[in-house]
């Protein structure tokens, strides 16, 4: 959980020299085939569960990635961290038929095919390659290009990026450096890398910091009433961002042309705890934020900038961290504790105009700590 402290929160954005394209259909509309996660363990793997025709969950695979796990520290104990062990969104992303997770515990990015015929079946493309920088925690694509790029929290912080095919990932091409004063495993989760990401046109690629010391190259910017920065996704269609704050909930950001973030809604969300994980349904034209202290899914209406259902949830999960989503439905990540084991929950926010869990699948023996939600789509 994160500690309510004072903090600045950073937007850093590199500017791109490719054109930009407009998005082409969206992904999210079509049929979802499995969903993937990377549980905390000292040998890092990516479990793989299939997604039935109706959206329900089963068993599917775990995949070792050729690299290791490991945790960040919880400044407030100086113990391991955990649930949220990385202190990030999107420590794995997928583009196409290729897979990518980080391995923060020999700084390293696995890449993987996914086979069509059974999207449990992950097959490693090469070697772990380098991330030049320490802690890897959250990983990005190009959406046109065959660009990936990598945020490093760890003592050697920073973004560095890499190409990809079907022969494996290149080396990384430079360690654009962060300096936020920090250790490997990062203390956190202040002052730690939270997401990278690219802009919805692929013309920035932009990180979040829930800290208060940045200096590096390109363009850096705190915008007002935010100091928690955390989760991002895009909002089709425009240059706005929802991002999640842990302080106080979200916001919606919109992001200039030179890279500079500003504020265009504040949206504060009561007896929240942590709210740090956010994603964008392109069927219904809203968003959605988890919380991995409250177990709940909070609606987020952009066009409005304003909090739309929330929903309760009743199924003994101590919270929700990563989250996707699938046409009518959206898969949300339970990373467990000392007592509960990971488990996924599926949510119809569609059907009659409500938010209804329909499974809340248990996924065992992957550990009480795992990261992140990522769905391939047929």
């Amino acid at each position: 959980m994160v500690q309510r402290i004072q903090a600045l929160s950073i937007l850093f954005s590199l500017l791109l020299t490719a054109n930009a394209v407009p998005y082409g259909k969206d992904h999210d509309i079509g049929n979802a085939k499995a969903a993937y996660f990377i549980p905390k363990n000292a040998k890092n793997a990516v479990v793989a569960l299939k997604i039935n025709s109706d959206g329900t969950l089963c068993d599917g695979s775990i995949t070792p990635t050729g690299g290791a796990g490991e945790s960040g520290i919880f400044g407030a104990t100086n113990m391991p961290a955990g649930p949220d062990s990385l202190f990030s969104q999107s420590p794995l992303t997928i583009a196409g038929n290729f897979l990518f997770t980080v391995n923060p515990g020999s700084n390293t990015l696995s890449l993987f095919s996914i086979f069509r015929g059974d999207a449990t079946k992950l097959t490693p493309i090469g070697n772990p390659v380098s991330t030049l920088g320490e802690f890897p925690v959250s990983v990005t694509t190009h959406p046109y290009h065959n660009t990936v790029c990598v945020a490093n929290s760890g003592a050697k912080a920073g973004v560095a990026c890499s190409t990809y095919s079907y022969n494996g990932l290149s080396p990384m091409d430079g360690l654009r450096e962060f300096d936020i004063g920090q250790t490997t495993p990062p203390v956190g989760p202040t002052n730690t890398a939270s997401q990278t990401f690219f802009n919805e046109d692929g013309t920035q690629l932009l990180t979040t910091f829930p800290c208060g010391k940045v200096s590096m190259r390109g363009t850096q910017s705190s915008p007002a009433g935010t100091a928690v920065l955390f989760g991002v996704t895009n909002i089709p269609g425009s240059s706005d961002i929802l991002v999640t704050d842990a302080s106080f909930g979200a916001a919606i950001l919109s992001v200039s042309p030179s890279g500079t973030g500003t504020t265009a809604n504040i949206l504060k969300i009561a007896n929240q705890a942590a709210t740090c994980w956010a994603t964008y349904s392109s069927v219904i034209g809203t968003g959605f934020v988890t919380d991995v202290g409250v177990n709940r899914l909070v609606e987020v209406i952009p066009s409005t900038g304003a909090l739309g259902r929330v929903f309760n949830s009743h199924n003994g999960n101590p919270g929700m961290v990563g989250l996707a989503p699938s046409g009518k439905f959206v898969y949300a990540l339970s990373p467990g504790n000392q007592t509960v084991e990971t488990a996924v929950a599926v949510f119809d926010v569609v059907t009659g105009g409500k938010i209804t869990e329909l499974q809340n699948f248990k996924v065992e023996g992957v550990g009480r700590s795992s990261q992140d939600m990522v769905i391939f789509y047929d």
